[in-house]
């Protein structure tokens, strides 16, 4: 699961790192709040170039008469993508990378208090997800629209949550983006516990309308 995730690097930086053509109308970053349903920068291949575009966050099937027509999708679990109708043509054909610089889960404690914490890369590099996306158009409305793939936590990160993004490596990237061939279904596993690290942040961010650095910064009460 994947609800809220943060973005810090700029927009030149990203594209570097993707090697990628970046569109006019790139969300405005840092944004330490990004929630469903918003443009988010993700990474794409298209006639042998990777383009960096904005996406909505919130996967809109072909079949949906509105973007409020069925169930939020935001992410898409690995296990069933394959089989899924919503998923299963843009898991073959549309799949893309969301970058992220750290993201949000949540605890409770013994009288319910819903406790945050934040979960970065341990290098401090740029988390790379693998996303699925869908163009939908109804009644003049026009939205090229995502999904975080998600699998089962790996053994740290099931502390906290039971879920958690696919991410990917560099050297995966090419794979999962169409550029090196097929075969891109065992990606779509945990990351090596090394991979990850978190620490508790303010509960601040349990509102959406939040925002700012310190929403990322370590918080102990």
């Amino acid at each position: 699961m994947c609800g809220r995730f943060a973005v810090t690097l700029p927009t030149d930086a990203m594209a570097q790192l993707f090697d990628a053509l970046p569109a006019n109308d790139l969300p405005e970053v840092p944004d330490y709040n990004v929630c469903p349903t918003t443009r988010i920068a993700t990474v794409r291949a298209e006639e042998g170039q990777r383009r960096l575009a904005p996406m909505r966050w919130g996967f809109l099937p072909q079949w949906y008469k509105s973007p409020t027509d069925g169930p939020l999708l935001i992410n898409a679990r690995a296990e069933t993508i394959a089989d899924k109708p919503a998923f299963r043509a843009a898991c073959r054909a549309r799949r893309c990378l969301i970058p992220v610089t750290g993201f949000y889960e949540w605890t409770k404690d013994g009288d319910g208090n819903r406790l945050p914490w934040y979960i970065r890369r341990a290098d401090g590099d740029t988390l790379a997800f693998a996303g699925i996306w869908q163009d939908w158009a109804r009644d003049g409305e026009a939205l090229r629209t995502c999904a975080i793939v998600t699998t089962a936590a790996n053994t740290k990160m099931q502390a906290i949550h039971h879920r958690m993004p696919v991410v990917l490596e560099p050297a995966d990237w090419p794979l999962w983006l169409g550029e090196a061939g097929k075969g891109a279904a065992p990606l779509m596993q945990p990351a090596d516990d090394a991979v990850l690290e978190f620490y508790r942040v303010d509960p601040k961010v349990n509102s959406n309308r939040a925002g700012g650095p310190e929403l990322i910064e370590p918080f102990d009460d």
